[in-house]
């Protein structure tokens, strides 16, 4: 099922020696800074580093993540072996909603399409970053051009952090290890259509969580599917064919980092 035609979009990780996962963050700044902490006695050469998306939303420290994300980037690259390439991020339902956010002079109902995305998630996103989700509900009652100047007030807060604009640019919809290994792997962020290839997997990467729990066998040519947000936080949740990774950080709960050795065994749990 692995037809990608445009691979701008996905990332191919090779054949690692260990994958360590970091799943939704939620803008939990202290649970991510803990992760980073433990993962750097860890990392090694030939190692990668998935992120799976939702770095910011509901937790009030979205924009100071993304800055601890770019900080703990240039930390690993200093170490000898490590290359720019094996660190990838996702892009997660977070991310997809701060997208849709700036096409919102598009839609047919802004405010609407508006309080939906600010009463999931991204109402503290914007506060993070010294923005006021009621000047956007205000833009959205006085119109198209309202909504396009209030627009250009957000991506001037973005820039003024640095490396954040880079960093929603640079975030893909997926990531896999080599198919010619023994036991190949696919890093989404939380949903997957075992219906279609992955090239044609489009939102579902992002809104089938649901249809996630429904896959009865191995997405082929992968062995294993991994994904790290999971609605229902059931932590570090097997089978032999997908797992889920996300212990309700943001929620209450906690952030857990897992790696993946080659033969998709669990070399540990940070």
């Amino acid at each position: 099922m692995c037809n990608v035609k445009d691979y701008r979009y996905f990332a191919q990780i090779g054949k690692p020696r260990t994958v360590w996962t970091i799943p939704a963050i939620h803008g939990d700044l202290q649970a991510l800074i803990k992760v980073h902490d433990q993962l750097m006695t860890k990392i090694k050469a030939g190692d990668r580093i998935v992120y799976h998306g939702n770095y910011t939303g509901f937790g009030d420290k979205s924009s100071e993540c993304i800055d601890e994300i770019l900080t703990f980037r240039r930390m690993v690259l200093a170490l000898p072996g490590l290359l720019a390439s094996d660190i990838v991020y996702l892009r997660g339902q977070q991310e997809q909603i701060w997208m849709k956010l700036m096409q919102l002079h598009f839609a047919p109902n802004p405010v609407d399409v508006l309080l939906w995305m600010l009463g999931n998630g991204l109402s503290s996103t914007l506060y993070s970053y010294g923005l006021s989700p009621h000047d956007g509900v205000d833009a959205c009652k006085q119109g198209t051009i309202s909504i396009a100047k209030w627009l250009d007030s957000v991506r001037i807060q973005v820039r003024k952090r640095p490396g954040h604009a880079s960093f929603i640019a640079a975030q893909q919809r997926a990531a896999y290890t080599d198919q010619e290994n023994d036991y190949p792997m696919l890093f989404i962020h939380a949903g997957l259509d075992a219906s279609k290839d992955l090239d044609n997997q489009g939102d579902h990467f992002w809104w089938s969580s649901d249809e996630f729990d429904q896959v009865q066998s191995a997405y082929k040519p992968f062995e294993k599917v991994i994904r790290g947000y999971d609605p229902k936080h059931r932590g570090l949740y097997l089978n032999c064919i997908t797992a889920s990774v996300d212990d309700g950080c943001g929620f209450g709960g906690n952030l857990i980092c897992v790696g993946f050795e080659q033969d998709g065994g669990i070399a540990g749990v940070l």
